[in-house]
């Protein structure tokens, strides 16, 4: 997944706003106590931090 569709994945289901507070402010255990950001700065891909993403918030099939 490239990270211009991860984005847009999380605007999509989050909205323009909270997608980016999202990813800034929530510490996911998902992600190994990282929020979205620093999973991506960290090195993870994209399609697993979106799988987490989707895991922990009950994202819809439709959106995954």
């Amino acid at each position: 997944m490239r990270l211009t569709d991860f984005w847009e994945r999380m605007r999509e289901h989050f909205g323009e706003t909270y997608a980016d507070s999202f990813a800034r402010d929530h510490v996911m255990s998902e992600l190994g106590g990282r929020t979205v950001y620093e999973a991506l700065e960290a090195g993870w891909e994209a399609r697993d931090v979106w799988r987490a993403v989707c895991r922990a918030m009950d994202v819809p099939a439709r959106l995954r």
